[in-house]
């Protein structure tokens, strides 16, 4: 039975490293977009291309005008000039949406793979840490960061190359064009505005971010409370707590919506700054330069292009705030995202591990100590045991709920480690931790006390012992495990879903799909971890009796509740408290009439 100190147990981690500053998240994510660096170089001089273009277009505008204050009549006006101008005008702003689009276009690969490489890693590291890790992890909340994390990724690249990049290209090229066409002031006032408009944008973000911060992680905890609550469904109903759910869900919800209204209020403030700092910078600059047409200094057409470029300087500058937010925020979702891959991987590969070589299958328990808490404040689950499944033979483990029973089966799949100095456990002779652990898992098969089903066919369930098996393997390990006459009856057959968890089957019939999976693995080393505790006693009698043909010849451990089901085990190992009182088979264990034999009156009598 599963012990309870599974569930307090705390994660094993280094001491926690310092908060990462936003440089050394980039720094982190460099590597993923280094192997893409030729596209970036190509789509940087697409990029160049077309701001060359977009800031052709004013001047060009400013020709356009000038030209047209050529005499009425003139034919060459008409014909020439102004045509002319305007086919190039044309030309021009095609020239900047077509290089913009190829720029997208040739990096768009860069962004997608990036993404996927670390989605990828993300989701390996996942796979690799402990169990331990996983009992402890709030699902909904995890699975946000990761989507944060992966959403992140696109918004850096895109905020970062498709719009601050431009900007402080195109801004760099027009401060040289006012300078150069015009007197050094209109540079001057223009500098002095983005000095200040930057400023007030930056230090307003910063201040207004401890609000976003807020709303995220109330978002996050309203979605973890929602998705736990309906993976609980069953529990809800069975309580009639549909009205307490919702309204714990509602408190998260209110709470996050004073978060939202707060950050709100500080974006209209935000917004309101930068739209003033904006009318003020183009107050003087067409204030500069409508006297300069006044006084014959300038042109009507370089009026024109003075606007011109302080409107296409505002459009990217308007976004600004939202564009440094969102990098700010990308970063953070990025950086949480990189967290998890730095999760400590309490259960690894030793450097030079082996696979596993399996000859006979023999299994050996040598004086395993094991606490699932290490340390001194850690209630010790194992003390010294000891004992040996030898190559073909079943050993069942029987005890009390507690007595470490299935904490033998998670050690011998190394979903946890024995405790340092606390014995070993090992396979033909084999230390199982100096092994790889892939190899380790596919010598061991195992049908275990909860069975969770992915969402997916009877089939695909089944199929999952061994991926790329046969319909007729599937239908073959199916009637081994006396499931296949129920899987024909129904409608669709092996097509059937199973629901959530595999909540559309009840727990027998899900129990006998993971039999019929195990079966189809087919593993040198077996444990059935009360293996037929949700069957009724006609399927009990004839799965058990299925499972000691599957047995034969191979090296098995029975984790059993019901003394019944052991009888013919070749040893019976009673466990209690995490030690060994009593080992032997079943006729000698009854007649030292020990810890065995109380238990088997007891069971026998129906008064457990």
């Amino acid at each position: 039975m599963r012990s309870l100190a599974t569930v307090s147990a705390p994660e094993s981690s280094p001491t926690p490293a310092a908060p990462r500053s936003d440089w050394g998240t980039l720094a982190k994510l460099l590597p993923y977009l280094w192997r893409y660096r030729w596209r970036v170089g190509i789509a940087l001089g697409f990029l160049l291309a077309a701001k060359a273009a977009n800031v052709s277009v004013p001047v060009l505008l400013k020709y356009l005008i000038d030209s047209l204050s050529i005499k009425p009549g003139d034919p060459a006006a008409v014909l020439v000039v102004p045509v002319g101008l305007l086919v190039a005008y044309g030309l021009l702003r095609l020239s900047t949406s077509l290089f913009t689009e190829l720029r997208e276009l040739i990096f768009a690969k860069a962004t997608e793979g990036t993404a996927r490489s670390i989605s990828l890693q993300v989701f390996r590291h996942l796979h690799a840490l402990s169990l331990r890790f996983h009992l402890e992890r709030q699902t909904g909340g995890m699975t946000r960061d990761i989507e944060r994390g992966t959403r992140a990724v696109h918004s850096l690249i895109s905020y970062s190359l498709y719009s601050i990049f431009p900007t402080l290209v195109e801004v760099a090229m027009v401060l040289t064009l006012l300078a150069v066409k015009f007197d050094a002031a209109f540079a001057w006032i223009t500098l002095a505005a983005l000095v200040l408009y930057v400023t007030f944008t930056i230090t307003v973000t910063e201040w207004r971010t401890q609000f976003r911060k807020q709303m995220n992680e109330l978002d996050s905890t309203a979605h973890t409370r929602a998705i736990d609550s309906l993976l609980n469904y069953e529990t809800v109903k069975y309580f009639n707590n549909e009205d307490f759910e919702a309204k714990r869900y509602d408190e998260n919800l209110e709470k996050l919506r004073r978060a939202a209204l707060k950050s709100q209020s500080t974006l209209s403030l935000l917004n309101t700054g930068q739209q003033l700092i904006i009318a003020a910078a183009l107050i003087a600059m067409l204030w500069r330069a409508t006297q300069g047409v006044v006084e014959g200094r300038l042109t009507l057409g370089d009026l024109v292009m003075v606007n011109a470029f302080m409107i296409q300087l505002y459009i990217p500058l308007n976004f600004l705030g939202v564009m440094y937010r969102e990098i700010k925020q990308s970063l953070t979702d990025l950086d949480k995202m990189f967290a998890l891959m730095e999760k400590h991987r309490e259960v690894d590969d030793v450097p030079g591990a082996l696979p596993l070589q399996v000859g006979e299958g023999v299994v050996r328990f040598e004086n395993v100590s094991f606490a699932y808490d290490p340390g001194p404040s850690g209630r010790p689950i194992l003390h010294e045991l000891s004992f040996e499944i030898p190559a073909g033979k079943t050993v069942a483990v029987v005890g009390p709920s507690g007595a470490g029973k299935s904490t033998l089966a998670r050690l011998l799949y190394r979903f946890y480690d024995v405790d340092a100095g606390g014995g070993r456990i090992t396979i033909d002779g084999q230390d199982i931790r100096q092994v790889t652990q892939a190899s380790l898992r596919q010598a061991i098969g195992i049908v275990p006390q909860d069975t969770v089903l992915f969402n997916d066919t009877v089939e695909y369930n089944i199929a999952y012992g061994r991926p790329g098996a046969t319909r007729a393997d599937v239908e073959a390990a199916a009637q081994a495990a006396h499931i296949h006459n129920f899987i024909s009856a129904t409608p669709k057959g092996y097509d059937t879903m199973v629901g959530e968890r595999g909540l559309k089957l009840s727990g027998g019939e899900k129990q006998r799909v993971a039999i019929a999976r195990t079966l189809l693995k087919n593993p040198p080393v077996l444990i059935f971890d009360e293996a037929t505790s949700a069957l009724d006693s006609a399927n009990e009698r004839a799965i058990q009796a299925e499972l000691r043909a599957v047995s034969q010849g191979k090296t098995a451990l029975v984790i059993a509740h019901r003394l019944s089901t052991v009888v013919d085990a070749h040893e019976i190992v009673v466990l209690e408290a995490g030690r060994v009182v009593e080992k032997g088979p079943h006729a000698e264990l009854l007649a030292r009439n020990g810890r065995y034999a109380q238990m088997w009156r007891l069971q026998q009598s129906g008064q457990e």
